[in-house]
This record gives C-alpha cells, structure tokens and sequence, in this order.
C-alpha cells in the first residue's frame, strides 16, 4: 500500500487546483467526448477555478475563468460562456501588470469566441482584431 501523504489546507487547495486544471484540459482536448465527459469537464474547470481563488492570484483566477468560458464555449452554452468571458476581459485589465503577454490575446480569443457564440458578429469580429493584435505581441 503506498505511503500516504499529508498536506497543509493551502498545499491541498493548490494540488487540487493543479489536478482539476489538468483534468480539464485532458477533456478538452478529447476529440469525442460523451455527454457525461462534458459535465465532467464543467465540473472540473469550476473546482480548479474554486482551489484558484484560495491560494492562487490574479493571474490564476484570469486563466480560471479563462478555463470555464472556453468549455461552456465548446458545450454552446452562451450566456454562461459570455459572463465567464466577461470576467476573464475584466480580471485582465485590472491585474494587467501580473499577466504575461499571451494572457491578453486568451482574454479577447475568449470574448470574441463568446460574443459569436451568442450572435452578436459585430462585436465578435471587432474583438478578434484585438485578439489577433495581442496574438502577434506575444515575444514566444
């Protein structure tokens, strides 16, 4: 039987974090996935975005809601996926000096994606300039 391990509260809520964002992505990344595989990808951004919020900054809260906006983005969930998004726009522009270059481009690829979701084109294709803007800033 493996050795068990014992954590701070603050070391759980970062492995947590860690492991539901992994979790996340390796869904996310599934080319087919079933219906129950989808709200296990909701479920597992939320709570990675949960552990974020207790021992994490700005930065991991931005790329948090990042998370959740793109997976309701991919379920076609559009308000949810616009409010997520919106959140994501605002942590971005009040934290600005803690995001790395490439969280800007994230942020308008989130709205942009989100706003098209939701039949607002306009707003949509107006965003993705800014996105492609920030996209080509990125240094690697």
């Amino acid at each position: 039987m493996p050795e068990e391990k014992t954590f701070t509260e603050s070391e759980a809520h970062l492995h947590f974090a860690k492991q539901y964002n992994g979790k996340t992505w390796g869904l996310l990344d599934k080319p087919d996935r079933t219906s129950e595989e989808n709200e296990m990808m909701l479920d597992y951004a939320h709570a990675s975005l949960a552990h974020w919020r207790v021992v994490g900054t700005a930065v991991h809260q931005q790329r948090g809601e990042w998370m959740i906006a793109r997976v309701h983005t991919l379920l076609e969930n559009g308000e949810p996926a616009l409010r997520h998004a919106r959140r994501v726009a605002e942590l971005t522009e009040s934290h600005k000096s803690e995001m790395s270059d490439f969280d800007f481009a994230f942020a308008y690829e989130s709205l942009a994606r989100a706003y098209a979701l939701n039949g607002e084109k306009v707003e949509a294709k107006k965003i993705i300039g800014m996105a492609q803007k920030a996209g080509e800033a990125i240094a690697d």
